[in-house]
């Protein structure tokens, strides 16, 4: 292992790059990476970055952004299958169908799509959100549109909750949160009767109403550090959040909500991306994220709505 970060770090010093790392990357990226935060964060990061080179250590979607808000830059994804369900939950001809038959109706919307979409959704789109930023956003569309609120039906419907606008919302959904059991959530509480829950709002409404704190992992880091005495949290989000709470909140006790099927959830997405896969991209220079029309429009959405 200590030979390989060394070959990163040589290499990442020869090809002039720069590493950013999504909070659900194995500890072991996020330990090398020169960034780390959820989607806004780093898509924010990535326009700061002076180095020619951009490795995105996280899925597709997120590279894809990286490119389209620094299309200069050689963006490069150490696995380029590291996919996302919600993204592929809502493919841009089906969602351009559907647009298309809203307005046949007459009716006026303005089309909310979460960041983990395709840069083709994102060019059909009028606003992009991250679940930072999602409540913010929502607020800005003016109350005569409705709002088509894609791919995330559980983040559309917390939105509907906190913001008060009915949206239309599209039938995804996140494969890590989309099976958390309450079952065990419940049965977790019972055992740390004192302990606090945060989720994701990602997550379905059975876990959401059962929690203490609902918000994305940025907001989940200021959430426990608002704690001074060392308390227990029960965290609903992909399993290796928990490294950068304790790495950054090191008081507190934190415990992984189970899925049905096992005692954490992983993104197998993330998991695609390893430090070997790392150090091979840097090596080869591949694969890159290239340049494609869509990307234009995208970044017209994205800088509106992240940048400003």
């Amino acid at each position: 292992m200590t030979d390989l970060v060394a070959e990163i770090t040589a290499l990442k010093q020869r090809e002039d790059a720069t590493i950013l790392a999504h909070y659900y990357q194995d500890s072991e990226i996020q330990e090398l990476a020169d960034f780390t935060g959820d989607s806004l964060k780093l898509a924010r990061a990535a326009t700061q970055v002076r180095s020619k080179t951009i490795v995105f250590c996280g899925v597709h979607f997120m590279a894809e952004t990286a490119k389209i808000l620094n299309p200069e830059k050689r963006v490069l994804l150490p696995d380029l299958r590291a996919g996302c369900s919600l993204a592929d939950s809502c493919p841009a001809d089906k969602l351009r169908r559907y647009q298309e038959m809203l307005r046949s109706q007459g009716r006026r919307f303005q089309t909310v799509a979460y960041i983990n979409s395709s840069a083709a959704v994102k060019a059909l789109s009028d606003w992009i959100v991250t679940s930072g930023n999602a409540e913010e956003v929502v607020r800005r569309v003016p109350p005569d549109q409705e709002i088509l609120f894609v791919p995330d039906r559980h983040l559309g419907q917390y939105l509907e909750e906190v913001t008060g606008r009915k949206m239309i919302l599209w039938n995804g959904s996140c494969m890590v949160h989309e099976i958390f059991s309450v079952g065990d959530l419940l049965a977790q509480k019972r055992k740390l009767p004192h302990a606090r829950t945060i989720a994701h709002p990602e997550c379905p409404a059975n876990i959401r109403e059962h929690s203490d704190f609902v918000g994305g992992t940025e907001a989940m880091l200021r959430y426990v550090a608002s704690f001074a005495e060392p308390t227990d949290f029960l965290v609903a989000t992909e399993a290796n959040m928990l490294w950068q709470l304790r790495t950054k909140v090191p008081r507190h006790r934190y415990h992984p909500v189970p899925g049905i099927t096992c005692a954490c959830n992983k993104c197998p997405h993330m998991a695609r991306n390893t430090l070997e896969k790392l150090r091979d991209c840097l090596e080869r220079g591949s694969p890159e994220i290239v340049w494609q029309p869509e990307f234009a429009r995208a970044r017209e959405v994205l800088q509106r709505s992240l940048l400003n």
